[in-house]
């Protein structure tokens, strides 16, 4: 205050003048607060002021006349009856496991799994293929509403054949239909030909039945053409046009020659086929093709041109023909088989005869390493892959049709003798469910594909060279019977057989070294058709590997001496035994191996690869020798038993034998 005073004094000391309230500008101030307060308290009060008009806001409404709706009568189709018969059905004549639901509309979905009941096992993602093709021809068939089935089983070709018959029909309620019968000369499929022959009556009565019902699909002529072709090592038309006449059309099927030259140009015919027939694709004069068609490949081998796979798909779905095939199943990762034959002609011998026919395997390579199992003869059985081979699989698969995997033996709850085997079949032991088997589905895709997803993955990678590495060089069975004669004798026989070892293990450990190189990808894997074939791969390889070391080491211990608990015993043989008596990192690679085949049996069970973990955990990784006593003593000279003196003459004319009726080889299968 003291220092404002003295600058007010200053002021009045220049002015002269004393201050006043009014003096500065506070007045204005003053003034223009009151008029600002004076408007805001005036637009305040204006509404009250000003008298409103009451609106009313009226809806109105019209009145509607509900007509009675009814339902539309839905269209006539076509059941299957759950009841063996035979009649035409999914069922008939031992068809099994036949009808597949479709849906109305076209779905990205490969196909409709059947229903079944919920469990609480953990499921892995399904990868579907990531190259969906839609057919690109002139008009697609309404009727392929979902993409082929790849794992119809059924126990004759006739029950597949009846399915196709449904599939004919569906054809021709949408317009009228050609039908190409592509059919396989070789020996072994002759009896298949003449079954579907027989078959053919029946597929024409139904028709004759819908026809009756004066169904839509019939209104004009010959709403239904045949042709039959004919392929081996050449391909060739059984009839110059289709026709409508059954007569032509068995007369045909039955004058197809025998091929014996083990030759099947499978996919070239049904790109003549397709190509040959295109003319029946072209527009009318309203722009829609003149018939559908469809292929039906009737065949029980995987075909010696599976090269042209992706040409015959494409040739396919250009025109939009749906292939199906009548096939056999692939056996389980490999591609032999051992097919029955029985001459067909009784006047020669009928003793059953086995020959080598390429049915497999399922998948693009090989995904299964070879490995004997202990005990076993010469190879093991071929099991079941689940799907038909590969290549003719993926044909129906692509171009919405069915591979229909026949066998007449197929049975899922037991196994299969070779005794039991039909004539003209291949031994497959064991057969799997295939509402299982639909989530082990291979990867219908390209070859440039294929090789894009094995080259993503190191784990993929390493399972298909093992499984190449070891099917060239397959394990031959170790020796483990040694009879003692005497000290030297002995040595040598267990140093003899360690050398065998010694030559076994570098490829076991190439193997297994092989296989580890993926393991570290192993997590990221989702399909589950992977996961299981590398566990069982690396299991078994890893069981193969300890007992091949363990046995080696097990005869270096017998050559310092083993003590014997039997004096009298001379004999010593190794038996498979579940301790492992020699290193301890040897058990270590026993209980890894025990855990890799369990994990295959408790997340992948009723499948391919469970039941061959099973069958390798039946058998110890460890060994333990066991003694006996052989007797050593030279056999008996002949006539000893009668005191030096020959055997009394007999008659050779009543101990005679009926002579054989004459054998014959069996032709190329």
């Amino acid at each position: 205050m003291a220092k404002r005073s003295k600058l007010v004094q200053w002021w009045q000391s220049r002015t002269g003048e004393e201050e006043t309230p009014f003096d500065s500008d506070s007045s204005a101030f003053l003034l223009s607060v009151m008029f600002h307060v004076a408007v805001l308290v005036a637009l305040g009060l204006w509404p009250l002021l000003v008298d409103h008009d009451d609106q009313i806001l009226a809806l109105t409404t019209t009145k509607v006349d509900v007509e009675e709706i009814t339902e539309p009568t839905p269209p006539e189709e076509i059941h299957f009856s759950e009841q063996e018969m035979a009649e035409v059905g999914a069922n008939s004549d031992l068809g099994t496991q036949m009808a597949l639901s479709e849906a109305p509309v076209i779905s990205d979905i490969s196909e409709i799994p059947n229903p079944v009941d919920p469990s609480d096992r953990e499921v892995a993602e399904v990868l579907l293929n990531n190259q969906v093709v839609q057919a690109t021809g002139l008009h697609f068939n309404e009727n392929l509403a979902v993409r082929g089935a790849v794992g119809t089983g059924t126990t004759g070709a006739s029950g597949a054949v009846d399915r196709i018959t449904h599939e004919i029909l569906l054809s021709l309620e949408e317009r009228r239909t050609l039908v190409v019968w592509l059919f396989d000369q070789s020996g072994s499929l002759s009896r298949q030909r003449e079954k579907i022959h027989d078959r053919f009556d029946k597929i024409y009565e139904e028709l004759g039945i819908l026809e009756a019902a004066e169904n839509e699909a019939f209104q004009g002529n010959d709403p239904l053409l045949t042709q039959v072709m004919a392929f081996g090592k050449s391909i060739s038309k059984m009839m110059k046009e289709p026709t409508a006449n059954l007569a032509e059309i068995k007369e045909a099927v039955k004058a197809i020659p025998q091929d014996d030259t083990g030759v099947e140009l499978t996919f070239e015919a049904v790109v003549r086929a397709v190509n040959g027939h295109a003319e029946y694709r072209r527009p009318d004069a309203e722009g829609e093709p003149k018939r559908n068609v469809m292929v039906i490949v009737v065949s029980d081998e995987a075909g010696e041109d599976q090269a042209n796979v992706d040409l015959a798909v494409k040739t396919c779905q250009k025109l939009a023909v749906p292939v199906y095939v009548i096939g056999v199943p692939a056996p389980f990762g490999r591609q032999e088989t051992l097919v029955k034959w029985v001459d067909p002609d009784p006047m020669y011998d009928q003793t059953p005869q086995w020959g080598r026919v390429n049915q497999g395997p399922e998948s693009v390579m090989a995904e299964r390493v070879k490995l004997r199992f202990i005990g076993s003869k010469d190879q093991d059985i071929p099991i079941d892959s689940g799907f038909g081979p590969w290549a003719l699989t993926r044909l129906c698969y692509e171009t919405g049709g069915i591979y229909f995997a026949v066998h007449p033996n197929r049975n899922v709850n037991k196994s299969v003798s070779a005794k039991e085997v039909t004539a003209y079949s291949s031994h497959l032991q064991q057969f799997f469910d295939p509402t299982i088997m639909r989530d082990y589905r291979p990867d219908y895709v390209t070859y440039r594909e294929y090789q894009r997803r094995l080259q993503a993955s190191k784990m993929r990678t390493a399972l298909v060279q093992a499984a190449q590495m070891s099917w060239s060089t397959p394990m031959k069975d170790p020796r483990t019977r040694f009879v003692k004669r005497d000290e030297a004798g002995f040595s040598n026989e267990l140093s003899e057989s360690q050398k065998q070892a010694a030559q076994l293990e570098p490829q076991i450990e190439q193997l297994y070294q092989l296989l580890l190189l993926g393991e570290a990808d192993r997590s990221a894997e989702k399909s589950q058709r992977w996961q299981a074939g590398y566990d069982l791969a690396l299991g078994r390889v890893l069981a193969t590997k300890v007992r091949t070391e363990t046995y080696n080491a097990m005869l270096a211990v017998a050559k310092r001496g083993i003590k014997l608990k039997d004096p009298k015993s001379n004999t010593f043989t190794l038996v498979p035994a579940d301790i492992v008596s020699v290193g301890s990192q040897y058990k270590k690679g026993a209980e890894k191996a025990k855990e890799l085949l369990q994990r295959v049996i408790d997340q992948h069970e009723g499948t391919p690869w469970a039941y061959l973990a099973k069958k390798e955990l039946a058998t110890p990784i460890g060994w333990e020798w066991n003694e006996s006593y052989t007797d050593l003593s030279p056999p008996p000279r002949p006539g000893a038993g009668n005191g030096g003196n020959p055997p009394a003459a007999q008659n050779d004319a009543a101990n005679m034998i009926k002579k054989p009726p004459p054998k014959r080889r069996p032709p190329k299968l």
